[in-house]
């Protein structure tokens, strides 16, 4: 989906790109139960709802401004199987129906309490993150190789064209490391 089809404010987006990546990352089916952590614009949730006519996401996002965004995107897109949850996680997972999947897209500095906490929920739930910074790369590298998982490691670099008077030059956005990890194996 594109980017600019969504309601924006100020607040951060997963990008098209990145987003179509971690999405297929996610191995959803068509009934998954998914946590999108960090859900910002909702962006993440919206796609991955269409994907999952029989599924249900939890928009987890702390932010006030940011889940008000989630439920306009939601409304927009008509994905009634979204619930918005304007919490801070882990403790935004309290009471929610278990997750078979999750998405990163922030945590607030809580990555550990965060994947321990959705480990303890399912453990063999599929998560994958999405990391910028490089502290934070090592951080979720390290907790993967004290708990003994296997994880995937992506590093995306995306440019986009953009017109400068007759030409078009090349504009680089952030490199995003996608981490996917856990899961079912095969099916």
């Amino acid at each position: 989906m594109r980017d600019e089809w969504f309601i924006r404010g100020a607040v951060p987006m997963t990008k098209s790109e990145v987003r179509a990546v971690s999405i297929s990352k996610l191995e959803l089916k068509r009934d998954s139960v998914l946590y999108d952590i960090g859900a910002g614009t909702g962006s993440v949730s919206i796609e991955a709802a269409m994907q999952m006519p029989a599924g249900q996401v939890y928009a987890i996002e702390r932010d006030r401004e940011a889940s008000d965004l989630v439920r306009q995107n939601r409304e927009k897109f008509g994905t009634d199987n979204v619930t918005v949850i304007c919490r801070e996680a882990p403790g935004g997972f309290e009471g929610l129906p278990a997750a078979t999947h999750a998405f990163l897209g922030g945590t607030g500095g809580h990555m550990e309490d965060i994947v321990s906490g959705l480990f303890k929920i399912n453990p063999h739930m599929r998560i994958v993150a999405n990391i910028i910074a490089l502290e934070s790369l090592a951080r979720i590298l390290e907790l993967v190789k004290r708990r003994k998982i296997q994880a995937e490691v992506v590093s995306l670099q995306v440019a986009r064209a953009w017109k400068a008077g007759e030409s078009h030059l090349m504009k680089g956005q952030n490199p995003v490391y996608v981490i996917s990890m856990g899961g079912e194996d095969g099916t």
